[in-house]
């Protein structure tokens, strides 16, 4: 009985605002679901069909590719240095490790707007472009400059200061869990401090980690909504750049045309795709094979 005292509330709420949503979410996807969530008309799989020849969505897949590239391999590099630096030190390490840890708690619209507004504005009193002042560069659009195409800058950065200190914190708990004895036969062995041993020791006892962080890292890109619709998109609408799939979801689902239908279809083929991606790395990394 105490059991589902507990656990009943919560597992209520996962079944009424996951489970549900998510079933309703797959059957409108067969259907013509112009301005209503209850329809009628049956279409079979032509909202999927539809969706795979639109290009605009197939764009949002290249945006998020081009996302993935830039944000898995900089979060990835930034939070395991990090954890390699606080784990080293001797004192104040849980200080650091607040400092470090503490914009994950911080609003991803917050920060996106801290971002568009004070440091990337794309006017003199913008941060950036005032530090690019003092050394006589000219003032940069940010974020409507397609060519180069700075706005990467700030939609990479932004993300990269929200959640390395999450990843770092990840980092830090596999490497406190790595017996000293390790290191001192390392050590007894010959073996440098510094590559030698993190090459042949320290990366080697993170393997489960480091594939959790990265299967964790490119399920949070494929799920890209916050920092690009609130960077990017202005009085005038959101610019057809840098569109990844939620935000032509956002549009395609609560736009002018309320396709829900095919809005859900586009739903189940993300979720489809974010699985196989998963299911792909797992297997590529080895996750849950048995150690030889």
């Amino acid at each position: 009985m105490w059991f589902w005292v507990f656990v009943g509330p919560f597992a209520l709420g996962l079944l009424v605002f996951t489970y549900v949503p998510l079933g309703w979410s797959v059957y409108l996807s067969f259907f013509d679901a112009h301005n209503t969530v209850s329809p009628t008309e049956f279409v079979g799989l032509d909202n999927y069909t539809a969706l795979l020849r639109e290009e605009a969505f197939t764009d949002s897949l290249w945006t998020f590719a081009v996302f993935t590239a830039f944000i898995v391999p900089t979060t990835f590099v930034l939070s395991l240095s990090l954890a390699l630096m606080v784990n080293r030190l001797r004192r104040a390490q849980a200080f650091f490790r607040s400092v470090f840890f503490l914009p994950a708690a911080c609003s991803y619209v917050v920060a996106a707007l801290i971002w568009k507004m004070s440091l990337f504005n794309g006017v003199r009193f913008g941060l950036a472009n005032t530090v690019l002042g003092w050394f006589g560069a000219e003032q940069t659009a940010w974020l409507s400059t397609t060519d180069p195409p700075w706005y990467w800058l700030v939609i990479v950065t932004v993300r990269l200061w929200l959640q390395a200190g999450f990843y770092m914190i990840l980092f830090l708990a596999a490497l406190q869990r790595i017996s000293p004895a390790l290191y001192e036969a390392a050590a007894v062995d010959g073996a440098r401090p510094g590559w030698q041993v993190l090459r042949h020791i320290t990366l080697p006892q993170l393997r489960a980690t480091s594939v959790a962080v990265v299967l964790l890292l490119v399920i949070n890109a494929f799920q890209a909504f916050d920092e690009f619709y609130n960077l990017l998109s202005d009085a005038r609408g959101y610019p057809p750049y840098a569109r990844p799939p939620l935000v032509y979801l956002y549009y395609t689902a609560l736009g002018q045309g309320q396709n829900l239908g095919y809005g859900s279809a586009g739903a189940v083929l993300l979720a489809l795709i974010i699985a196989v991606v998963t299911v792909g790395q797992a297997r590529w990394f080895g996750l849950g094979r048995k150690e030889d």
